[in-house]
């Protein structure tokens, strides 16, 4: 049913002075499932998320969301729909404490964003809020520690925290677990599991071990274009997306997965 969808794209065109980043991209998101977008370097993912959160306007194409046209919509407009981005790049504030990151996070929701001339008092309201979130992504004990002292994994578990507090129908997440090691790639996985349970996520992600586990529908990009989509068993079975990861076999998918 078209209401299961909730964000599309038709014939979805980027082009940058005679190069084709993203062509003819037909993209659905299904509502509350996890769906990844994955293609080697260079194959439009970063481009394609750029595109849907407008912070590139599209050659061409349409974007649907929840129903309206947003091809059009600035980035602000489409974060007050509920399209809330977390950045390949950690976004948060490093000199703050974890608790006051989310609450900035949580202000921005109410519209009082940036208030940072109110009393302490008056933002302590927030506080409740703030620690239910932290408890969410397992930062409950570290409320009082500033960002910057946080070990990578759960700076990124933070930024999770800091997109949940703008309340987001769809949470975009870009590399989440770039960088990391084994231990945190499991944390940061389980943890995108947990929040995804009523929530819908689209993500872009590198690691096929993390994209096998968690994602739902797996939707693959080579050359700006879309060459397969379906399930993992499906898509880690196909003779072009294999070929698309050069010097990767099946066997290796398989390895990544397991």
């Amino acid at each position: 049913m078209a209401s299961d969808i909730l964000l599309e794209t038709r014939g979805l065109v980027k082009e940058f002075k005679g190069f084709v980043a993203v062509n003819d991209v037909n993209l659905q998101v299904r509502r509350g499932t996890i769906h990844a977008l994955i293609g080697p370097n260079g194959a439009g993912k970063t481009t394609c998320f750029n595109l849907l959160t407008k912070f590139l306007e599209p050659t061409r194409g349409q974007i649907l969301f929840d129903g309206h046209d947003i091809t059009r919509e600035k980035p602000a407009q489409i974060a007050r729909r509920g399209v809330v981005r977390s950045f390949q790049i950690s976004s948060t504030f490093p000199h703050m404490t974890v608790l006051e990151n989310v609450r900035v996070a949580l202000q921005q929701n109410l519209g009082t964003a940036f208030s940072f001339w109110k009393s302490e008092r008056s933002l302590d309201a927030l506080n409740e809020r703030c620690l239910e979130l932290l408890d969410t992504v397992g930062l409950s004990g570290f409320a009082n520690l500033t960002a910057v002292e946080l070990p990578y994994g759960r700076k990124r578990a933070l930024e999770i925290a800091t997109t949940l507090a703008m309340e987001p129908k769809l949470m975009l997440l870009d590399e989440p677990t770039q960088g990391m090691g084994h231990e945190d790639v499991d944390m940061v996985t389980q943890l995108i599991k947990k929040v995804a349970a009523n929530r819908t996520v689209l993500m872009v992600e590198h690691n096929m071990g993390v994209v096998g586990s968690i994602a739902d529908t797996i939707s693959v990009l080579q050359f700006g274009q879309l060459i397969a989509e379906g399930p993992y068993a499906e898509v880690s079975r196909n003779p072009q997306v294999l070929e698309a990861y050069m010097g990767s076999s099946e066997a290796e998918l398989e390895g990544a997965h397991g």
